[in-house]
């Protein structure tokens, strides 16, 4: 398959929207990671695959999820290290 600029650019959106978004509660939220809790390209794969096999949330939170998790099975993880770098690294867990 042969990527369009349009295509690179909405793979960029996503996964900005990714890093931008927080994992809101759980292990991985606000309470226990304050202010916002840990940004979703930094969840533990096994924390994602725990979510697969029991289904993501529904809504954005879920779909985003589910990206990120399909992500991290390719073993493209590097994927995310631009964003972290501009935000000062990988959150520490």
């Amino acid at each position: 398959m042969e990527f369009t600029e349009i295509d690179r650019d909405d793979y960029c959106n996503l996964l900005m929207e990714i890093h931008r978004t927080h994992m809101p509660y759980g292990m991985f939220g606000k309470e226990k990671y304050p202010p916002n809790g840990v940004p979703l390209c930094d969840l533990p794969e096994e924390y994602l695959l725990w979510f697969k096999q029991r289904s993501f949330p529904k809504g954005r939170l879920g779909e985003l999820m589910a990206h990120v998790c399909e992500i991290k099975e390719l073993g493209m993880d590097s994927v995310f290290d631009p964003f972290r770098k501009a935000n000062g690294g990988r959150t520490k867990l």
